[in-house]
């Protein structure tokens, strides 16, 4: 587990390295990376059900077509 002197210690390199000013940019960018990849995510999710959905229904056509025959 990590301590809390090792957090401290991340932070204050973290502060030195980018500045106290671009931390707020960094984690916003952060952040709005994280809402797109979540939106495309679920943008996925929803194409892959619909395509299941015209499967499902095309296998449905087809096997009704056959016991036609």
């Amino acid at each position: 587990m990590v301590s809390m002197q090792q957090l401290l210690i991340v932070l204050i390199i973290i502060i030195l390295l980018f500045g106290a000013k671009k931390i707020p940019e960094l984690a916003k960018g952060v952040g709005q990376g994280i809402k797109v990849f979540k939106k495309e995510m679920e943008s996925e999710e929803k194409t892959e059900k619909v395509e299941a959905q015209k499967d499902e229904a095309k296998k449905t056509d087809e096997i009704k077509e056959e016991t036609k025959a």
